[in-house]
């Protein structure tokens, strides 16, 4: 099949945002749509930014974002923000450049097994929807469960996704490791799939690997790391990186692991955070104390730059050390740390929220 996953530092035509208003996810105040919009903003100086609206969110979007050319709404309904899982997955053609995305099946994280709310329809037919609007064409991938958050792709064959999500009962329960393994190949022009165990702790996706690892380039990632053996991530990122030293790519190379430490102290739901959020029925909740799966490899790439998460407060070293080691590892482009702490409390962050169309 001459068709194929680029890489997220590939050169990119747009990328897709959705913006949010979902109380139980984002609570009733406006900080995280203020969030958004600074990241939405900040794309949109390097390239086109497609960003979906409701009838509820159309106008905070248009009091909060700036007017440019490079900022085009679409009226696409949506359960929720989560551009990176209800999105299309965009593969280009090797032979003619053409770009096309792809419509997974969607089903909340989960579905009937242990999804995160009742009702998924509108997140479903989602990618559709946008590949309609937006002029490209769309590749249905049936009835085959997966988010955007549980892949990546080095652009040259070599697909990265952890066993803890793809073979979650919740998605494909039916398929065999084997059988899910070839259905990601065949559809992302792929031809090996390294399957990491774990992802970061406490992750409610089932731990989608955007959150522990990321290429940076061929046969080169960075690993969400710590050096504390009592905290319950040391043990799932030391999995995470024997595997990643005792394979190859699929060019046979031997992958660089460049450590990212997570935030030195964890960041958990306050009681501030309980009072503004507003849960619907069927919806999963959270609780003061709760620890959030944040992670500085759950970055975004645009043409040029970084958008790096930030989580501020008792967190202000390991956010300058994530900065410093970033820039270090990607000289070329400018590193934007992002103040991503009203993000985190919806259960992702900037890579979560976005999805990128490749040239």
């Amino acid at each position: 099949m001459s068709r194929y996953m680029p890489a997220e530092f590939d050169r990119q035509q747009a990328a897709i945002l959705i913006f949010p208003e979902r109380p139980g996810s984002w609570g009733r105040s406006v900080r995280a749509a203020a969030a958004f919009a600074e990241i939405i903003n900040a794309i949109a100086e390097h390239e086109t930014v497609y960003v979906a609206v409701n009838e509820r969110s159309r106008a905070n979007a248009k009091r909060l974002l700036n007017k440019t050319d490079s900022i085009k709404l679409l009226e696409i309904p949506s359960d929720d923000a989560w551009a990176r899982d209800v999105a299309p997955t965009f593969v280009r053609d090797s032979a003619t450049g053409k770009v096309s995305g792809i419509s997974w099946r969607f089903n909340a994280w989960g579905g009937e097994y242990d999804g995160l709310y009742a009702s998924w329809e509108l997140d479903d037919a989602f990618a559709a929807e946008f590949c309609r609007k937006a002029g490209f064409d769309c590749i249905s991938a049936g009835d085959f469960v997966l988010e955007g958050g549980s892949i990546h792709s080095d652009g040259e064959g070599t697909i990265l996704t952890t066993e803890s999500c793809l073979l979650s009962p919740g998605r494909n329960p039916g398929m065999s490791k084997a059988e899910i393994e070839r259905t990601l190949c065949e559809y992302l022009g792929g031809e090996k799939v390294i399957w990491l165990p774990r992802g970061i702790y406490n992750d409610e996706t089932n731990e989608h690997v955007d959150n522990v690892c990321a290429f940076i380039r061929p046969a080169e990632v960075v690993l969400a790391w710590t050096d504390d053996r009592n905290d319950p991530q040391y043990e799932l990122s030391a999995g995470c990186l024997e595997t990643l030293e005792n394979c190859t790519d699929a060019k046979g190379r031997k992958i660089t692991v460049h450590k990212l430490p997570t935030p030195d102290i964890p960041v958990c739901v306050t009681a501030e955070d309980m009072a503004d959020f507003e849960f619907e029925d069927g919806e999963d909740t959270r609780e003061t104390g709760e620890r959030l799966a944040a992670s500085y490899v759950n970055f975004f790439f645009a043409n040029d730059i970084v958008l790096l998460p930030q989580f501020g407060g008792e967190n202000a070293e390991s956010d300058r050390r994530a900065l410093d080691i970033m820039q270090s590892l990607l000289p070329d482009r400018k590193i934007i740390p992002v103040n991503a702490i009203d993000i985190i409390k919806g259960g992702g962050n900037i890579h979560c929220i976005t999805q990128q169309i490749p040239v």
